[in-house]
């Protein structure tokens, strides 16, 4: 698929639906996927963050991999993550993720092993050589436990494969330092993480955003984005103040760490878009609190109404 450099918009971090069994439940990624296409987002991100990958058998992700790209049969870009401790693994599924029709692939740096800066030049310099797809960083700092410095970023850009980076640290001195760097590299595509800082990224010259919530309200995020893009001020206040309420509402619900995941799939579930069922080791809402949940859910999708 041909996708424009740099690459702009709303790209939703698919989660991963489940059976009980753990097995993919592939009636509800068919409706998920049509759900958010719907909505008019620029693309999907497979096996990130809020997809679970690392909680994921490969039968699963490769699984994961052809139905989705069978699905979204090119109507909009497909980005699969291909984050793992091992080389070849992550090798093995961009090869997959090219078969099935992909179109680009994300890599976060590999976690575990303690590694220098020096050595993620290296690596990142060889996993884009190696893969076919153009690839994009993935710099998560509090899941990998290591930062992707201004600096590596800077003497990997130059790679030809390389063409964009997704920022999910948190930090905005290091974003706005990413937005000034690149902006000799104009085809050179700076995504966001946390939807919370949508505005305020793009603001520094940010392309868009990898926003967990456009997996349930995908049409808020599109709308958004295009009025910071307008700079329509006055429906970016209230578009952004309703992502707020949201996050604010079911990704701090309860007291987990991963209440983020468990909010946002139990959201889901509320609109018959997947089961309320996370792989392990994370385990879903219990009873009482996803009747807690349903509460502020229902004032969520109220403040989304008015709003759009």
């Amino acid at each position: 698929m041909f996708f424009s450099q740099p690459f702009r918009g709303i790209i939703p971090p698919m989660i991963t639906p489940l059976n009980s069994d753990f097995s993919l439940d592939e009636k509800s990624l068919g409706l998920l996927i049509e759900h958010m296409i719907s909505g008019g987002v620029h693309g999907i991100f497979i096996l990130g963050t809020t997809g679970e990958f690392a909680s994921m058998s490969s039968s699963v992700k490769k699984q994961l991999i052809e139905v989705t790209c069978q699905k979204v049969d090119q109507r909009i870009p497909v980005l699969v993550g291909i984050s793992d401790c091992s080389f070849q693994e992550s090798l093995d599924l961009a090869a997959y993720a090219k078969e099935a029709g992909a179109d680009i692939l994300v890599a976060t740096n590999p976690y575990y092993m303690n590694i220098g800066q020096e050595e993620l030049v290296f690596y990142f310099s060889k996993l884009a050589d190696e893969v076919e797809l153009p690839l994009f960083l993935y710099n998560m700092p509090s899941h990998t436990g290591i930062t992707i410095d201004l600096k590596t970023v800077k003497q990997l850009v130059d790679h030809p494969n390389i063409i964009g980076i997704k920022d999910s640290s948190g930090d905005q001195k290091y974003f706005e330092s990413l937005c000034d760097t690149f902006r000799e590299h104009p085809e050179f595509t700076v995504l966001v993480g946390p939807e919370e800082l949508l505005v305020e990224t793009m603001n520094m010259g940010g392309h868009g955003g990898v926003t967990g919530g456009a997996n349930l309200f995908p049409s808020l995020y599109v709308k958004l984005f295009e009025a910071i893009e307008y700079q329509d001020k006055a429906r970016m206040k209230i578009l952004n103040e309703t992502v707020q309420f949201l996050s604010k509402s079911l990704y701090s619900h309860g007291t987990y760490k991963s209440n983020y995941l468990k909010g946002l799939k139990a959201s889901l579930s509320f609109e018959g878009l997947c089961q309320n069922v996370l792989a392990l080791p994370l385990s879903a809402f219990n009873e009482s609190e996803i009747a807690d949940l349903k509460e502020k859910y229902e004032a969520v999708k109220e403040a989304v109404s008015n709003s759009l």
